[in-house]
């Protein structure tokens, strides 16, 4: 992997539709440095690849929050 490169994966509590898959990802895609970002509603997962040069984690945590969806705490 490239340095600087991260991949993620967070399971999300509320991520029930389509519609709330594309809301999600479009939230994470709307952060600097990502790269990639799928959702999934069957898995209530997101997934996405960032440079962590460029954003952090809690970057992308804060995006998803802002956009009505709670993250299952690990």
């Amino acid at each position: 992997m490239v340095f600087g490169v991260k991949e993620r994966t967070l399971q999300i509590s509320n991520l029930d539709s389509q519609e709330d898959a594309e809301k999600i990802t479009q939230a994470v895609q709307d952060v600097w440095g990502i790269t990639n970002a799928k959702a999934s509603p069957a898995q209530k997962i997101v997934s996405f690849i960032f440079d962590e040069r460029m954003a952090s984690e809690q970057d992308f945590e804060q995006a998803i929050i802002e956009s009505g969806f709670h993250i299952v705490s690990e």
